[in-house]
């Protein structure tokens, strides 16, 4: 039960992960978490390294989707800043925000990767509508207050995963070296 919790890569940061590592893997579409994976939660900005990596991947017709369970008039300000489509209130664990990106774009699931900082959320809903995903470690330490009973529960699930499977381990790129802890 507990691997539908499992992501497909541990990757530090979003930024680590570049065209060249998702055309190896046939990887066409981004949906992204927005809150502590592409901006820090508590600041409504992009950095000018969210900006580079997001034109990074529209140079390599790699197209980005923020995919966020926040409301439309915050995901929207931030999405028009990066140029972004999005999809808000997307009520992640459930799959109704990736069937409608699947619904939307004509990718298919094989050809789409989720990447978020929280396994509850974006990583079991997106294994759960057939998307692979990247779990990247939060931008913050901190986090809004209905995050913190997930990080509780996310510490207990990770710390099962990676007693059952060795091979999970934080990287540099999607096919990198493990980093040491």
């Amino acid at each position: 039960m507990l691997s539908s919790f499992k992501p497909t890569w541990m990757v530090e940061s979003i930024y680590q992960i570049t065209p060249e590592q998702l055309k190896r893997e046939n990887i066409k579409a981004v949906l992204t978490d927005l809150d502590n994976t592409l901006i820090a939660w508590n600041n409504p900005e992009a950095t000018e390294e969210t900006i580079a990596w997001i034109k990074l991947m529209k140079k390599n017709d790699i197209k980005v989707v923020i995919l966020s369970n926040n409301s439309r008039k915050r995901v929207k300000k931030i999405a028009s800043i990066l140029e972004l489509d999005f999809i808000p209130r997307a009520l992640k664990p459930l799959t109704r925000g990736f069937k409608k990106a699947l619904k939307d774009y004509s990718y298919s699931e094989e050809e789409w990767l989720m990447v978020g900082d929280q396994v509850i959320t974006d990583i079991r809903g997106a294994n759960k509508a057939g998307i692979r995903t990247v779990l990247v470690k939060p931008i913050l330490d901190s986090d809004a207050w209905n995050t913190r009973l997930n990080r509780f529960v996310e510490l207990k699930i990770m710390n099962y995963l990676i007693k059952k499977d060795p091979e999970m381990k934080w990287r540099d790129t999607i096919h990198g070296r493990r980093i040491k802890e």
